[in-house]
């Protein structure tokens, strides 16, 4: 990075949002605080997460390295979880910044460790933990949504909608009947707004991170924010037009799974409509953190990204929340920076970037040492200049299953194509120019034998080069034709 004074940096990241509900042709959703970061900095198009599952992907941002790397296969608050901690010799991004001196603080879900907290990678912790996955870390929602008049073991949403199953139900989403100033996103703002205001005063440059907990369901909107978007106006999606034909049975297998099967079409559109409520809602509150900087005085010097770990089906290919399935759906991201050092107001890079490029982004900005043999590369070479270009051809991606067992997948995607290795089952070929929806499996289609062949090839090394612990049993499948 060319600046010689050190930055600020912000990070809003979110837990699965969904791309498209940025992109300015994607869902019609309104997300004025995020627009406005776009329209002074850079929105990436082609950002992508290493994983579709939030401690992995959440692990992969804080090391930059790839799952098969740093070992946080799958959740790690489920009893199938592979491994439950991070190992303390894995470099963080948190640690380094707070040995370069760079004051950090943590708000929100953490969701990294079953015991390790941001509190051993380097971060002050300030609050806003969700006790079902962090249910070590005191959160302080309780007594702050009584101080507004709720009780919170009282509220019940509104016209809730449930996944059925056999014996039980699991709430999808619903509106919640308290205020919007209640809600744990609020709460998760306010804990941000009060701790800028502490880290303004000082000499030392801060990094301040706060991971919301929507709009990942159950999408419980505040009735402002619910209401909104109006179901029987939403359009539907081209992906539901899904027929699972030529595609691996664990995709028509989920849906049963995640108790979804019985959805009918106004179902999906009231979730969708809370889904996007929720979205709305958050950005609100990210509106108030901006403001913030703007008020304390700190905004032209601090570096502010936005993010999230992941996506969400929503009803997409007729699927719910993630899985072993590696969709556009949760595999794209959306990422938007602004700051010093960004070239160009306004303007869309189109290059292949990962969530994890934010870790060495992040040690870059603080002029802090990058630790060698990194996976993922810096975005300032992209940031500072509007006419670089990475170089990087492919992202890639992975899945080691979660919850119904382990469940091996691999995913090479260019601008143009997604190869997706299922080792159990029938792998996948998409034409993203014909079928940007991704309905139609070429795998076996004659005309794409030679993109098949490529792809295979580019994913092997990609598994060698990486170190990927299956690559050995998966090189004569991949070399195949």
């Amino acid at each position: 990075m060319a600046e010689t004074t050190r930055p600020n940096v912000l990070l809003v990241l979110t837990d699965q949002e969904r791309h498209d509900l940025v992109d300015p042709g994607g869902v019609p959703v309104e997300t004025e605080a995020i627009d406005g970061l776009a329209a002074d900095g850079v929105r990436f198009s082609h950002a992508f997460t290493p994983i579709s599952i939030c401690s992995s992907a959440r692990a992969s941002l804080l090391t930059g390295l790839y799952p098969h790397n740093h070992g946080i296969l799958n959740n790690v608050h489920e009893p199938d979880a592979v491994r439950t901690d991070l190992a303390e010799t894995i470099p963080t991004f948190g640690t380094a910044l707070r040995e370069a001196g760079y004051r950090n603080a943590y708000v929100g879900k953490w969701h990294v460790g079953r015991t390790e907290t941001p509190e051993d990678f380097g971060f002050d912790y300030v609050g806003g933990s969700d006790d079902h996955h962090d249910e070590h870390l005191e959160s302080g929602f309780e007594s702050y949504q009584r101080d507004y008049g709720v009780d919170p073991e009282a509220v019940e949403p509104r016209d809730p909608v449930y996944a059925t199953f056999d014996d039980s139900r699991d709430l999808l989403g619903g509106t919640l009947p308290i205020p919007a100033e209640a809600t744990r996103s609020a709460f998760n703002a306010e804990l941000t707004l009060s701790r800028l205001e502490q880290l303004a005063d000082a000499q030392e440059p801060f990094f301040h991170r706060v991971d919301f907990q929507g709009p990942h369901h159950p999408y419980l909107v505040p009735e402002a924010s619910a209401s909104l978007y109006d179901p029987d106006e939403l359009a539907p999606w081209p992906s539901d037009a899904e027929t699972f034909d030529g595609k691996p049975q664990v995709q028509a297998n989920y849906r049963d799974y995640r108790g979804v099967e019985e959805l009918d079409r106004k179902e999906w559109d009231r979730l969708r409509a809370l889904y996007m409520g929720f979205m709305h809602h958050i950005d609100d509150q990210i509106g108030r953190i901006l403001a913030k900087l703007d008020e304390l005085g700190v905004a032209e010097n601090t570096l502010v990204v936005h993010a999230s770990d992941h996506g969400d089906f929503t009803g997409g290919h007729r699927q719910w929340n993630k899985g072993p399935m590696m969709y556009d759906d949760t595999y794209r991201i959306p990422l938007v920076v602004r700051g010093p050092g960004v070239a160009g107001e306004g303007r869309v890079c189109d290059d292949l970037v990962s969530l994890m490029d934010l870790m060495p982004t992040f040690l870059e900005a603080a002029d802090a040492p990058v630790p060698a043999d990194l996976d993922a590369e810096s975005l300032w070479p992209l940031l500072g200049d509007e006419d670089s270009a990475s170089g990087r051809d492919a992202v890639f991606g992975e899945y080691h299953g979660d919850e119904m067992g382990l469940y091996s997948q691999r995913m090479v995607r260019t601008k143009q194509y997604k190869y997706v290795f299922n080792a159990p089952d029938i792998d996948e070929l998409y034409d993203l120019d014909a079928d940007p929806n991704e309905l139609q499996n070429l795998v076996d289609h004659s005309d794409y034998r030679d993109v098949r062949s490529r792809l295979r090839e580019r994913l092997a090394e990609w598994m060698h080069e990486t170190d990927d612990p299956i690559a050995q049993f998966t090189t004569r499948h991949l070399h195949g034709t």
